[in-house]
């Protein structure tokens, strides 16, 4: 058997990476880690161009206030170029009633100028980008909601499917999901707390994407890392039923959550002893800034430092006359 050359060893390891690579891209997972990671990017463009629109537009109508972006920009290419032309019905179909009469009547006091033909032809441009932006993120919106389902549907079921989205795409692949510990899962997202805290000591991260989980975020401070690490755990089983079984257990891992979460907010918490702590009064009152001790101070022991170098007494000796005649 003749020996394989070097260029046929090049050959042949090009056509092993290139079939697996080609195998590693043939499911729909990469396309929705690519969707949500356009989403969010639109998402922070569309709100960088209202915030310019809105701060250019002000020039013209600085009491125009409006909490809806999309309402904003369609009032600005409707009556951007002549405001005091907006009647009350109008203003009604565009904003609502209960916003319209008020609008309407802050048209008509308006200390603003009306702009030129150049300014609100760029302005225009501006609202337009707008919309259309919100028109994209809307499609690839309804589209992430579809595939997820399809892909992760075990997930998506637990949290959102945009959550479930991002998730996947930090993780870089189902399959790179499925084998992750629950306490990575639970720090994804969280990457730079984390290095800063292995490098510089700060606080560690408790959560990452999963703080966005409104259980997570309307829980009180003590418990946003209990139910982040309780609702890590069941991604990680969920996340190994789409990868490799491919069964749906989503009811019983929701219902265990719903479980374990209300015994998380119901379990109460010890009271720290009086006077345990720095700052803390015997009876558990905290006692005033002014009157605690001064935990940074050069020669303190505060933060659960070392004791370097001790006050100028214990470094230089005593400053009296008696102790300098008697060294």
């Amino acid at each position: 058997m003749a020996k394989e050359t070097i260029e046929e060893k090049r050959r042949r390891f090009l056509e092993t990476a290139k079939a697996a690579v080609a195998g590693a891209y043939a499911t729909d997972e990469h396309a929705i880690m690519q969707a949500i990671n356009s989403y969010n990017a639109i998402d922070k463009i569309k709100n960088m161009t209202h915030e310019r629109l809105e701060e250019w537009y002000s020039i013209y109508f600085p009491e125009l206030k409006m909490s809806n972006q999309i309402s904003y920009a369609k009032f600005v290419m409707k009556f951007g170029s002549n405001k005091k032309v907006a009647s009350k019905e109008e203003l009604n179909n565009l904003v609502g009633a209960d916003v319209g009469e008020d609008l309407h009547t802050a048209i008509q006091g308006s200390i603003g100028r009306e702009p030129s033909p150049d300014e609100f032809s760029a302005i225009k441009r501006m609202a337009e980008t707008e919309l259309m932006l919100d028109s994209l993120s809307q499609d690839i919106d309804a589209y992430l909601h579809k595939s997820t389902k399809t892909i992760i549907p075990n997930i998506v079921h637990l949290i959102d499917y945009k959550i479930a989205a991002e998730l996947l795409a930090k993780a870089g692949s189902l399959n790179r999901l499925a084998m992750m510990p629950a306490s990575t899962v639970q720090l994804l997202g969280a990457e730079k707390a984390l290095f800063k805290h292995i490098k510089f000591g700060s606080r560690s991260p408790k959560y990452g994407v999963l703080f966005k989980l409104p259980e997570v975020t309307a829980a009180p401070k003590r418990d946003k890392g209990r139910l982040a690490r309780l609702y890590a755990t069941k991604i990680c089983i969920a996340a190994k039923a789409d990868a490799f079984s491919h069964n749906f257990i989503a009811d019983q891992l929701k219902a265990s959550i719903d479980i374990q979460a209300k015994n998380i907010k119901d379990t109460p918490r010890p009271n720290a002893p009086a006077g345990n702590f720095h700052g803390q009064a015997k009876d558990g009152a905290r006692e005033p800034k002014w009157q605690r001790p001064n935990r940074k101070s050069f020669g303190g022991t505060g933060g659960g430092g070392k004791r370097k170098w001790g006050n100028k007494r214990e470094r230089h000796g005593s400053y009296s006359s008696n102790s300098r005649k008697e060294t």
